[in-house]
């Protein structure tokens, strides 16, 4: 799998996923227009989206309405180390949801590949070439 990237006027920067583009953009804080999210903010939203994707399986295969289901994905940020060091997602579950699948609901957020990963990070390598 290739992403390609591109950067864009201003501080924007654009990933090309299969024909679909993501656009990032900078804080007006940061330099950017806040015209988008800024990357990092995609990298954490992936987090809860993927677990998302994973507890409305669950639910539609079980029947169960997903419209009163949200997930709350919660980050403790590091003064020190500039950096998160803990992120918790809190699945919120309508009142009538069957207590049988909560347990079973929280099991399937956590196949998300995107926490996986994060587990297991993969190597990285950055390289230059011209032409």
């Amino acid at each position: 799998m290739t992403i390609e990237i591109t950067l864009e006027e201003g501080k924007k920067v654009n990933a090309n996923i299969g024909g679909k583009i993501i656009k990032t953009d900078q804080s007006v804080m940061s330099g950017g227009e806040g015209s988008a999210p800024e990357p990092f903010s995609l990298f954490l939203a992936s987090i809860g989206t993927c677990a998302g994707i994973y507890v409305k399986s669950f639910c539609e295969q079980r029947g169960i309405d997903t419209k009163n289901v949200k997930i709350l994905q919660h980050m403790d940020f590091n003064q020190q180390t500039r950096m998160i060091d803990r992120i918790d997602l809190e699945i919120k579950l309508p009142v009538d949801f069957p207590e049988k699948y909560k347990k079973a609901v929280i099991s399937a957020a956590d196949l998300c590949a995107v926490k996986k990963h994060l587990n297991n990070p993969p190597e990285m390598g950055v390289t230059a070439v011209v032409g």
